[in-house]
């Protein structure tokens, strides 16, 4: 997969370095979320949608925050003046999955895992990549969830559930990963 090289890429790749070594335990809330917010910007660069997720070739590339968001303006700064692929980078916030027009990655906040199965019913078969850090959310379909484990964030990605949105991840996001399947009801 070819990758733009736009001027925070470097940057953001050794933040999703880092994040991966991250120490939670300090408590900083706004640390952990800013480093979320740069894997939001390096999932963009790292994963391939299909043609057709794109109104046109240079149509902007929505990354949407569901629910409360978490990130304040940190994720809006991460992706300022940012482009993936001919793609600038828009940040959206919904209350509602409803809401969603046009998307290709999301955020699905904690205030939302009692709508969990409702948001992966109503995005089912859509190219977008559903990012959590809600308990259990990677077997029941979201493609990547955050994991806090040993005071470091981790990966676990459902790959079964992005090939079903036709969403290819890249080899340097699956290193970092652990993948799991998704379980049946």
């Amino acid at each position: 997969m070819e990758v733009l090289k736009a001027p925070k890429s470097k940057i953001a790749l050794a933040g999703l370095m880092l994040a991966l070594i991250y120490n939670s335990a300090s408590g900083q809330t706004s640390r952990e979320f800013q480093i979320k917010a740069v894997f939001l910007f390096n999932f963009a660069e790292f994963t391939e949608w299909p043609a057709d997720a794109f109104a046109s070739k240079d149509a902007p590339m929505f990354i949407g925050v569901l629910g409360t968001d978490p990130f304040g303006s940190v994720l809006d700064e991460t992706v300022r003046n940012e482009a993936v692929r001919g793609h600038r980078l828009v940040v959206q916030r919904y209350q509602k999955v409803e809401e969603i027009q046009n998307c290709h990655i999301l955020y699905i906040s904690q205030s939302e895992a009692s709508e969990l199965d409702h948001v992966l019913e109503f995005l089912k078969g859509k190219p977008v990549l559903t990012v959590s850090d809600i308990e259990g959310s990677a077997p029941r379909g979201v493609m990547i969830r955050f994991v806090t484990e040993k005071n470091k964030i981790r990966l676990r990605i459902n790959l079964e559930a992005a090939r079903a949105a036709n969403l290819t991840l890249s080899s340097k996001v699956l290193r970092a990963a652990e993948i799991v399947s998704t379980t049946t009801k």
